[in-house]
C-alpha cells in the first residue's frame, strides 16, 4: 500500500514538473496586452485597417512559435528569450504604427 502511494505521489510530482516546464504565463500576458494595445488602437482611429492587419499577423507568429516551443514538452530558455524577442519587436511595432501620422478612415 505504501509502495502504490509512493509511486501515485511521484506520477503526480513527474506531471508537476512536466507541466512547469511548458508554462509561459509571461508571454501569455505579454500578449493579452499587446492585443489591448491593438484593440485601442483601431477604436481611436491610430491604426490602419492594413496596420492592424500587419499586427495581427505578427501576434499569431508568436502565438504559432509558442505552440512550437511547448510541442516538445519543454520550453527551453533560448525559446523562451527567442518568444521575448518576437514580443520586444513586436511592441516596438504596435508603438510605431500608432505614433504614426496615419489614420484610419
Amino acid at each position: 500500500m505504501k509502495k502504490l502511494v509512493l509511486l501515485c505521489s511521484l506520477i503526480v510530482l513527474a506531471a508537476a514538473f512536466a507541466s512547469a516546464q511548458t508554462a509561459t504565463p509571461r508571454v501569455a500576458r505579454r500578449q493579452l496586452k499587446q492585443q489591448a494595445r491593438i484593440e485601442q488602437g483601431v477604436k481611436s482611429g491610430e491604426l490602419t485597417a492594413r496596420e492592424t492587419k500587419h499586427l495581427e499577423l505578427q501576434q499569431a507568429k508568436i502565438q504559432a512559435d509558442k505552440r512550437k516551443a511547448k510541442s516538445d514538452g519543454v520550453v527551453t530558455p533560448a525559446e523562451r528569450a527567442k518568444l521575448a524577442r518576437e514580443q520586444n519587436r513586436a511592441s516596438r511595432t504596435i508603438y510605431r504604427l500608432k505614433h504614426n501620422d496615419r489614420e484610419a478612415k
